[in-house]
């Protein structure tokens, strides 16, 4: 059974990665780390009438290949957790229907994929089910288009702005044994330092990955120096090294940090100041850090999935942008 710490975490002894399926854009593919995705596309519609459509496309390519790895069908996974940017949900929703297997769908903007993973890790520890899917999704056409604006309108962007990435990532977890596990998770707090830029969501979402690093460590009895990784999700450049401002304000060590945002595109590419979006956090952590581990170069990592809970209803009411970070720490069987 897992074990609530004082505070917001979880520590599991029996939830294990199985396989992973990701799917990346066209600027993705071209970036540092194309070579390690699954499948990729030459174009933004993916053969498709609307972007909706195409990222609809990139989410059943991803849960697909990650079933096939695992040797499982789809009908053979007790759970589905998910959730996309979309209004509704409407990419995860729409697949959900091919499932043919219950499905729940979430919400943490950028941090979903870490949100899935607390909630499937959590039942199937408590035994409340055996395997589950935890899956994300992301298109910077539709993106922009809900949250800024579209891109055939050629709006000048902001040297504060990220990139939303397109691609998708599923996890397939279950209780048996295998060569990786989430040893733990913490539910982050949502945090809110009034910041109102919807175009620098690094300063807004930094704050939340400290609350959420200083709530793990304090929770789990750790320092940044017990994992050979600390990875925030999409922070960025200048939200990175905001972050980094931070961790040593508050005197603490760790061994390396980095973040998804910069790790996901070369600085040549025309993408600001790096990538966000909750595929963002998926594609490195998924795509990349899960073969590293493979391999044997790190042992623990600490992901901390951070996300704007931005909406442009309320945005457009000049309300500040509160922000949450969930953590997850994967782990290599001894």
């Amino acid at each position: 059974m897992s074990s609530p710490i004082s505070g917001s975490s979880f520590v599991f002894q029996d939830v294990y990665i199985q396989s992973v399926g990701t799917t990346a854009g066209i600027v993705e593919h071209q970036g540092p780390l194309g070579h390690y995705f699954d499948k990729h596309y030459p174009n933004h519609y993916h053969h498709h009438a609307s972007y909706e459509q195409a990222e609809i496309e990139m989410l059943k390519d991803a849960i697909l290949i990650c079933l096939k790895k695992g040797k499982v069908k789809k009908e053979e996974i007790d759970l589905y957790f998910g959730g996309d940017l979309n209004n509704q949900i409407t990419a995860c929703y729409y697949y959900a229907n091919h499932l043919h297997r219950p499905f729940i769908g979430l919400y943490s903007a950028c941090s979903t994929i870490g949100l899935a993973l607390a909630n499937a890790s959590i039942m199937i520890e408590n035994h409340n089910i055996h395997s589950a899917m935890a899956c994300t999704v992301s298109h910077n056409a539709t993106a922009e288009r809900q949250f800024r604006y579209p891109l055939e309108y050629g709006i000048q962007r902001k040297e504060t702005m990220t990139f939303t990435a397109t691609g998708s990532v599923a996890v397939f977890l279950s209780n048996k044994p295998s060569q990786i596990r989430i040893e733990s998770i913490t539910l982050g707090k949502v945090i809110d330092f009034d910041q109102y830029d919807a175009n620098d969501m690094g300063r807004a979402m930094a704050p939340a990955a400290l609350d959420t690093y200083l709530q793990h460590m304090k929770d789990l009895k750790r320092d940044g120096t017990y994992y050979d990784l600390i990875l925030t999700g999409d922070l960025s450049r200048y939200g990175k090294t905001i972050m980094k401002d931070l961790l040593k304000e508050e005197n603490q060590k760790y061994n390396e940090y980095d973040d998804c945002g910069c790790l996901l595109y070369d600085v040549t590419q025309n993408v600001y100041q790096g990538g966000s979006g909750p595929v963002c956090n998926g594609l490195v952590s998924f795509g990349y850090i899960y073969q590293m581990m493979l391999k044997g170069k790190y042992q623990r990592v600490l992901v901390l999935a951070t996300g704007a809970l931005l909406n442009p209803v309320m945005t457009n009411q000049k309300l500040s942008i509160p922000c949450v970070c969930h953590g997850y720490v994967l782990e290599v069987v001894k």
